[in-house]
C-alpha cells in the first residue's frame, strides 16, 4: 500500500480539478452560528433559503430568540429538521445575548484561539464543527471545520484513522494541515466529497487521487 498523500499534494491535484477556492470572510459571527445550524443535514440551497426567510421575518437576533418556537419552526421549514433546529438556534441566541450583550462577537478575534473555541463550544448545542465554522469563516481564525465530506474523504485517503470520531478528527486534521491552508483544504475536500468521492459508488475512475488512494473502489482499508 502506498503511503498517504501529503495534504499539500492533495490540495494541488484537487485545485487543478475544481479550481482554487477564494476566501471571502462572512463577517458576522452570530449569523455564521445560525447559518451553520441551519446547514446541518441539508443542502446549501435549502439552508440558505431558510436563513433568508428567518432574516426577512425577524428584524433582530433578539426577535428570533424571543419569538414563539412554533413560529420559528414554520419560518425555517425549508431548511429541514426545523423542529430540532429552531429551539437550538433560539437557545444559542439567548446564550449569546446573556454572555455578550449587543450581539458583537468580534472580541473573539483577540482571544487566544483555544479560548475563543472554548467560548463558542460553551454555547448550547455548539459542537466542534460549528465552532470551527465561526472561527474560520466569520472571524478569519485558523480552525478546521470537518463535515461529513471532509471526514469521509480524509478517512479514505488514510489521513485519519477509519474509526476516529468527528470531534477528534478536527484535532487530527488541524495538526496535519498547515493552518494557513485550512480554508483551502476544507473547501477542496468538500467539493471532492460532493462531486467525486461520494458516499456510495465514488467515481474513482475520474479521481486525480486514485493512484495513491488506499480505498480506491472502496477496497477494504
Amino acid at each position: 500500500m502506498p503511503p498517504p498523500l501529503a495534504p499539500g499534494e492533495i490540495m494541488r491535484r484537487l485545485g487543478a480539478l475544481y479550481g482554487e477556492p477564494t476566501w471571502t470572510p462572512h463577517g458576522d459571527a452570530v449569523a455564521e452560528l445560525v447559518l451553520t445550524v441551519l446547514s446541518q443535514n441539508t443542502a446549501d440551497t435549502n439552508s440558505g433559503r431558510a436563513f433568508t426567510q428567518l432574516l426577512r421575518r425577524y428584524p433582530t437576533w433578539a426577535a428570533i430568540a424571543e419569538a414563539p418556537p412554533d413560529e420559528v419552526v414554520a419560518t425555517i421549514q425549508p431548511g429541514g429538521l426545523a423542529a430540532q433546529k429552531a429551539p437550538r438556534i433560539q437557545a444559542i441566541l439567548r446564550a449569546v445575548e446573556e454572555r455578550s450583550p449587543g450581539w458583537d462577537l468580534e472580541f473573539l478575534r483577540d482571544m487566544p484561539l483555544e479560548d475563543a473555541r472554548a467560548w463558542l463550544r460553551a454555547l448550547p448545542g455548539v459542537g466542534p464543527k460549528t465552532a470551527a465554522c465561526v472561527l474560520l469563516f466569520a472571524l478569519g481564525l485558523p480552525a478546521m471545520p470537518v463535515d461529513t465530506h471532509v471526514q469521509r474523504v480524509s478517512r479514505r485517503l488514510a489521513l485519519i484513522p477509519e474509526r476516529l470520531d468527528a470531534a477528534r478528527a478536527h484535532d487530527a486534521l488541524e495538526a496535519l494541515v498547515d493552518p494557513a491552508a485550512y480554508y483551502r483544504f476544507h473547501m477542496l475536500l468538500i467539493k471532492h466529497g460532493r462531486r467525486t468521492c461520494i458516499a456510495r459508488r465514488p467515481a474513482c475512475e475520474r479521481c486525480p487521487l486514485a493512484p495513491e488512494c488506499p480505498r480506491v473502489g472502496l477496497a477494504a482499508p
